[in-house]
Order: structure tokens, then C-alpha cells, then sequence
């Protein structure tokens, strides 16, 4: 099922990871729940309320959860059961989850409750989405999911509010649930049996901060092409790596995306043919092999962008019901399908800043056709960009220890019937960590990149990169002489993470009828 731009079921049509994003900053996209997605949600809410009436057993419903999955629950029990499990799983420690980050969190929930195999009431999920809709978010502890049955503490934390305990972000601070009910004029939920279970199961905690990786690592991954060609260019570097004969003989989809780009920032530069005929052979790998390498990270992001969609359009709770007759106790919970490429991504993300931060030593080596060392005329009284370069060797370092995949490990839980865990949230997060530093590695190559362009002048680039480079010296200023550096750093990671560098690349290609990417484009889009 599809949907328009500026609608979207809830339960009925296919989410993609930029939908999910445009629904979570309010970007014009309107989610709803439709009559007839309603009409089966209400059916299953059923199918758990003649099991409860029943006499047969069935987890989670009328027994207690995890190693207490043998105890039978009375009927008069099963609401306060409800109440307990959010309280009892609130065990959440650490940073609170970014607010923009804890709301995609609520949508993927209700999109996947509305799938109708959850026993969840209708009028439950009418209480979720009006926290979207209200922006009204609850605050949530990073810290406390085993990625086992799910992401139990962190979705504790987020469905409290229901019940009217815990914290939300209110009308810009973080106030107790109970004042923001007193102004809202709002009484808790009385959640029925098997919801407590529904809300707290399930993968929404590592998929939200997958999801927002992806769009993080993707804006990297276009900028990373960007300032690696101005990188090459002030290097006085070869073209001829990027020729799409010599891709074609090595197939790879990233590969191919990345050296049509490169081709394209080249396209037109003075820079480039000044040096056509010079006796160089060949560059350093960290500019000659940008496509293997940046191609590489971009297959990875791919299988993340194909893995998260199967993810986020899935019922990941448990027990799953499919009738009143048919319930099935599995293991859709088990974090195991993402965390695996999420920590994929991680190294990915973090050879990205590996590459990076080659470029910039480069950069600062001097005698590549006229730059001057540590690329600044005078030098010795002043250090130049030497020591920006140590930041990015720090943080390209610190990105190597957190390349340790958290997948690799499990610590049995609850009392050994949880006995192989995922740790998919310590991956979600450590990915979100690398990417961080990522985009700080990159802000430090910018800024030298942008430095050696200078020293290349009167010669041009070709105009994307040229409206690239005014861009950044309306931020920036040329250094003459040794500054307090980090505040050029913070500007540069500026125009990295508020996409301005990518959008000011895409409106000049459409204006000159340029098209980077040319028919492999739609596969690294952010749908």
C-alpha cells in the first residue's frame, strides 16, 4: 500500500525510514488511523478478551512475563499486571534519549500496533498519537535494553505517561507527567490485559536510533564526497580514478554512486586540467581509492536503509496474535536482524572518518604543487592547521574502540530465559556515538580543504564545488596567521549537519542540469 506525500496510515501503508523522519519533525506529513485499520485493531483487542474469559493459558495474557510465564493470572489480576510491568521495567539509566529521537520511537510503536496482532485498544493508540501530534514527548533513560524482548526499560519509560507517571517534554521543558495532565486536562489510561506487554515488547528503541543514524550517516556520506574532491582538487589529484570504464569492470552499485560524483565535482575545473600532462602516475590511496572506500560505506548504508524498512513495518512484540484460537509466543522481539548491520554501519562510518582524516595529513604535508606546510605561508611563530589535525586523529582513534561490535556479545537475563540477548541498543547507540565524531573529522578536513583552495587562486573549480567553497568562506575565514581554531570547526560541522553544504550541491546541479548520481541515485536516497 502506498501513500501520498502528505499522508500516511498507521497499520496500513508501507513506511520508509524518511517518511518515519518527516512524521517525527512535522515536515508536512499527516499519519492517521483509518477506519478500517481500526476496525481490526479492535478485532484483536477481542480475540485477548475471550482469551482472558476462557479457560485455556496463554502467555502473557493470562500468565505472569519472562521466567514467571508459568503462573496463571486471574482475571481481576490481569489490569493491575498491566500498571506493574510499565512501573516494574522502568529501570532506565543514563542520558535522556534525544526528544526528536524518543518521539520516531512512539511512531514506529504505533505502526506496528496497528498491524492488529497485538491485542492493543484502539483507544490506547488514540492516546499515542495524540502525543505525536501534540509533540508532547515522553523522556526516556538511553540506558537498560539488552535488545532481548525488545527494548523492555527504554519502551517502559515511554508508555508511562500513559498511565500517568514518568516525564514529558512539555511546552519546552521536562515536567512530570501529572502537571502536564493537570493543563491538558487529561486522565490516565486504564490499560487491559496484554497491553502493558504490547507497549514494552518490541525493537523501537534500536530502530528509532537507526533510523535517525541512517539519515545522519547519509547527509556523511554526501558530504564526505564533496570535501574529499575539494580535497583532491587542492591536491593538484588525478581524475582519471573516477573514469566509469574502470568502475564498470568492478560493479560494486557504491562504488559506481561515488566515482559519478566525484567525475561530476571535477567536471569543468581549472584545477583539474592545469596539471593533465604533469609526471605524476598516480595519488595516495586516501584520494585515489575515494570510491572503493566511500563506495564501501555507501553499500553498507544500503543494507541498513533495506534491513530497517523490513524492521520498522514488522510486529515485533509478543505473543502475537492472529486470533482468539491462534496465538503464537515467538521471538520477533529479538534484536538480532538489526543490530548485526547496525554494527556493520559502524565500521563503516567510522572508515569513512579513517579516510578523512589521511586526507588531511595530506593536506598539511605541503609541496603538492605549491601548498605550504601545515598550509600557512608563515609558519613557526604560527603552528597552522597542525593541531586541528590531532583532533581528528583523537577522534578518528576513538572511533576505532567503539568499532567493537556490541552484537558479539549476549549476558543471559531473566533468570536464563532470556539466555541470548542482542545488545542491539548498545549498537544503535554506539553508531549514533561514531557518527558524531564522524561529523567533527569531516568539519576538520573542510576547513583545511577549504584553506588549501585558497592558495590555488586565480585557477577554478568546476561550479559545484566553486558554490561549495563560497558557501563555506561565507562561514569561514581564510587564516593568515594562527586563531582560536575550534570556533571555525564548530562553524564547519554547522554546515555539515544542517544539510547545507548537500542542499546548496543539489539546487546548483538542478540549476545547471547536472545530475551527480545519474540513474544509480535512487538506490542512496533517503525515501
Amino acid at each position: 500500500m502506498t501513500h501520498t506525500n502528505d499522508t500516511f496510515s498507521y497499520g496500513k501503508d508501507h513506511l520508509t525510514a524518511g517518511t518515519a523522519l518527516r512524521i517525527t519533525g512535522g515536515n508536512g506529513v499527516r499519519a492517521r488511523l483509518e477506519a478500517d485499520v481500526r476496525a481490526r485493531v479492535a478485532a484483536s483487542r477481542q480475540a485477548v478478551d475471550d482469551i482472558v474469559a476462557g479457560s485455556g493459558t496463554v502467555y502473557g495474557i493470562n500468565t505472569g512475563f519472562g521466567p514467571l510465564c508459568t503462573t496463571k493470572i486471574s482475571e481481576s489480576e490481569t489490569k493491575r499486571l498491566q500498571y506493574n510491568i510499565l512501573r516494574s521495567h522502568s529501570v532506565g539509566v543514563g542520558e535522556l534519549v534525544q526528544e526528536p529521537v524518543a518521539r520516531l520511537m512512539m511512531i514506529l510503536k504505533i505502526h506496528a500496533l496497528a498491524r492488529g496482532y497485538s491485542g492493543i485498544a484502539p483507544e490506547t493508540l488514540d492516546r499515542m498519537i495524540w502525543h505525536v501530534e501534540r509533540r508532547i514527548t515522553p523522556a526516556i533513560p538511553s540506558q537498560g535494553s539488552v535488545g532481548a524482548s525488545g527494548d523492555l526499560a527504554p519502551l517502559s519509560h515511554l508508555f508511562l505517561p500513559l498511565i500517568g507517571q514518568g516525564s514529558v517534554w512539555y511546552r519546552g521543558e521536562i515536567v512530570p507527567t501529572a502537571r502536564m495532565f493537570q493543563a491538558e486536562q487529561l486522565e490516565p489510561l486504564e490499560l487491559g490485559p496484554k497491553e502493558g506487554l504490547a507497549l514494552i515488547n518490541g525493537t523501537q528503541f534500536m530502530a528509532a536510533h537507526g533510523v535517525w543514524a541512517l539519515e545522519r550517516l547519509h547527509n556523511c556520506l554526501d558530504t564526505a564526497d564533496i570535501i574529499g574532491a575539494m580535497t583532491l582538487e587542492s591536491l593538484l589529484g588525478s581524475a582519471r580514478p573516477f573514469l566509469e570504464e574502470l568502475h564498470e569492470l568492478r560493479p560494486f552499485s557504491g562504488n559506481r554512486y561515488v566515482a559519478r560524483r566525484i567525475a561530476a565535482f571535477l567536471d569543468k575545473s581549472e584545477m583539474v586540467s592545469s596539471h593533465v600532462h604533469c609526471g605524476r602516475v598516480q595519488d595516495p590511496y586516501s584520494l585515489r581509492c575515494i570510491p572503493q572506500v566511500h563506495g564501501a560505506s555507501r553499500t553498507a548504508w544500503l543494507h541498513l536503509k533495506e534491513i530497517l524498512e523490513i524492521e520498522i513495518n514488522a510486529v515485533t512484540d509478543n505473543p502475537v496474535i492472529f486470533s482468539a484460537d491462534h496465538t503464537v509466543s515467538g521471538g520477533n522481539f529479538h534484536g538480532q536482524p538489526i543490530a548485526l548491520p547496525m554494527d556493520y554501519a559502524a565500521v563503516a562510518a567510522s572508515e569513512l572518518g579513517n579516510i578523512s582524516d589521511r586526507r588531511t595529513y595530506l593536506l598539511l604535508e605541503g609541496g603538492h604543487g605549491g601548498l605550504p606546510r601545515l598550509l600557512m605561508r608563515d609558519t613557526g611563530i604560527n603552528s597552522g592547521f597542525m593541531i586541528p589535525q590531532y583532533t581528528s586523529a583523537a577522534l578518528v582513534s576513538e572511533n576505532k574502540s567503539l568499532c567493537f561490535p556490541a552484537s558479539a556479545d549476549s549476558i543471559p537475563t531473566s533468570l536464563g530465559q532470556e539466555d541470548h540477548v542482542s545488545m542491539g541498543a548498545i549498537s544503535a547507540r554506539k553508531l549514533n556515538r561514531i557518527i558524531d565524531n564522524l561529523e567533527n573529522i569531516l568539519a576538520v578536513e573542510l576547513v583545511c580543504a577549504a584553506q588549501a583552495f585558497d592558495f590555488r587562486r586565480p585557477m577554478k573549480s568546476g561550479p559545484l564545488l566553486e558554490a561549495c567553497h563560497g558557501l563555506i568562506r561565507q562561514r569561514i575565514d581564510h587564516a593568515e596567521e594562527d586563531r582560536i581554531f575550534s570556533d571555525d570547526l564548530a562553524a564547519a560541522r554547522e554546515l555539515i549537519v544542517s544539510r547545507e553544504l548537500n542542499a546548496l550541491v543539489t539546487r546548483t546541479a538542478a540549476d545547471l542540469g547536472i545530475d551527480p548520481g545519474g540513474d544509480l541515485a535512487h538506490l542512496f536516497d533517503l525515501h
